[in-house]
């Protein structure tokens, strides 16, 4: 287990920053918590709104067990406990978005209990592992959403995602900088995305943090902390933490005193600002709900759970280095769940895992990010990826051949093998065609063959470098190699 280092340096000296995330994810189902009215974002304002949604007397919920499924998926794919008996609780307070008047929660029987998420907070240095502790995932109904700037004088109410169900994943406040934040966050949403329990979609909603920062000397007491709702990116996430530390720290170093209040991120200005004092559980007279029957899973259920999860990339990572992927590359490679599909299709075709990775890596990525597609879009397939290698592997193209006819396949969608025979692209080992090519190298290049003879051994990439030009890259550069050290004597 590493720390990352991180201080602030104040006025009267170092500070240590103390910061928990609560992670509202949106999970993945067809219908509400505990409705029937679709999911589906980007609809109609108020035109997926049940008469449970809207709070009609007499409606009464019923749990949607597919919610429930995918918080236990994500519970286990977290290593957490599973709790086989929970129960959901009215949370109550007035808010014009929210018809009931209460939201069903849970708080003192959640569904899902303790876990962790392992985190690597330097990308360069992907074994430098940190274990962030998960104190439990609560499954609860969202609320809907004000819109303040429709009419100049009015608010509207859209209840599209009223009821909608949100898995809350709640941190220990392990993390100390933020970029152990920042790689929490990413890797949670790898994890739900690879368990299919949310999309991770943090621009449309669908996946928002709860910021809770505090700040204290090192190793010392922890201070009051700081709560800033709804951030919805990793980088505004960690942008808040920076803000907030280094103004809590002002704020005591000015002999302020630092307040328990709910805050909001100014993503134009970097800044947090207060929003409202922070309220404690007794302020929302949490009781049972008495419309819900206790939450009892039986083992069949757990089991089929269980047995749905896929393959998670910490294991994936596992797999790939000991097939000869680099660290580093793993890494890359199994952050999101697309890229690794991807790759598992490249390998299933033939490809070799180091010489893959480094391309899809390195050609790949560079490819997709000059046509700004991801790369479930990309031209080229896993299959035409693996021919394209496997040309490179058994001398048919070398590296810069290879190059060529990856750009032509992104242009015509042909496969290699193909565009290699057409264009006569072949990479040649022929050595008396080399040695010829060789022989006119030297005798055009004489002066740089005298300071060669005469010790400049750095020539040497000069003389491959011709001889390749001159033979339109497709010489061997092994065999070029070879044969010019010989001729060269």
């Amino acid at each position: 287990m590493t720390e990352t280092s991180y201080r602030i340096d104040g006025a009267t000296g170092a500070w240590e920053v103390v910061i928990g995330l609560e992670v509202h994810a949106q999970v993945t189902s067809q219908a509400k918590l505990f409705s029937g009215a679709a999911t589906a974002f980007g609809a109609e304002p108020n035109t997926q709104v049940s008469l449970v949604d809207a709070a009609m007397p007499g409606m009464l919920p019923v749990p949607n067990r597919e919610c429930i499924r995918q918080a236990v998926r994500t519970g286990m794919a977290i290593d957490a406990q599973i709790n086989r008996w929970s129960r959901f609780d009215r949370k109550n307070y007035f808010y014009a978005d929210l018809p009931q008047g209460y939201q069903i929660s849970q708080l003192y029987h959640p569904l899902v209990g303790e876990g962790h998420v392992d985190v690597a907070p330097d990308e360069k240095q992907p074994d430098g592992i940190k274990r962030i502790g998960v104190e439990r995932i609560h499954v609860e109904q969202d609320a809907g959403k004000l819109m303040h700037d429709q009419h100049p004088t009015r608010s509207y109410v859209d209840l599209n995602r009223s009821g909608v169900a949100l898995m809350e994943i709640v941190s220990r406040p392990d993390m100390r900088s933020p970029a152990e934040a920042g790689a929490y966050l990413r890797k949670l949403r790898s994890l739900l995305r690879y368990v299919g329990s949310c999309d991770g979609n943090m621009e449309e909603g669908s996946m928002r943090a709860d910021v809770n920062v505090s700040v204290r000397r090192p190793g010392g007491e922890l201070g009051t902390r700081t709560e800033t709702k709804n951030v919805n990116s990793v980088r505004f996430v960690m942008a808040a933490i920076e803000h907030e530390a280094r103004r809590q720290v002002d704020l005591i170093e000015g002999g302020g005193r630092v307040e328990q209040e709910t805050r909001l991120f100014d993503p134009d200005r970097g800044v947090t600002r207060s929003m409202r004092s922070k309220e404690d559980a007794h302020d929302y007279r949490y009781f049972p709900d008495p419309d819900l029957l206790p939450l009892e899973l039986d083992e069949a259920f757990l089991a089929d759970c269980r047995a749905s999860l896929p393959e998670l990339p910490d294991a994936k990572r596992r797999r790939y280095e000991a097939a000869g992927v680099t660290p580093y590359n793993a890494g890359v490679l199994t952050a999101e769940v697309e890229t690794a599909r991807w790759f598992d299709a490249l390998l299933a075709a033939g490809a070799p895992a180091g010489p893959a990775s480094n391309w899809v890596t390195g050609e790949l990525f560079g490819a997709l990010n000059r046509s700004g597609k991801g790369i479930e879009e990309s031209p080229v397939s896993p299959a035409q990826a693996a021919e394209l290698l496997a040309l490179v592997v058994d001398g048919t193209l070398s590296g810069s051949l290879a190059k060529q006819v990856f750009e032509l396949m992104l242009e015509t969608g042909e496969g290699a093998v193909a565009l290699v025979e057409a264009r006569g692209l072949k990479q040649t080992s022929d050595t008396g065609a080399i040695e010829a090519v060789i022989a006119d190298v030297l005798a055009k290049n004489p002066g740089q063959l005298e300071q060669y003879r005469a010790g400049k051994q750095a020539l040497f990439g000069f003389f491959v470098g011709q001889t390749m030009k001159a033979m339109g890259g497709k010489a061997n550069p092994a065999v070029v190699n070879e044969l010019l050290r010989t001729a060269l004597g």
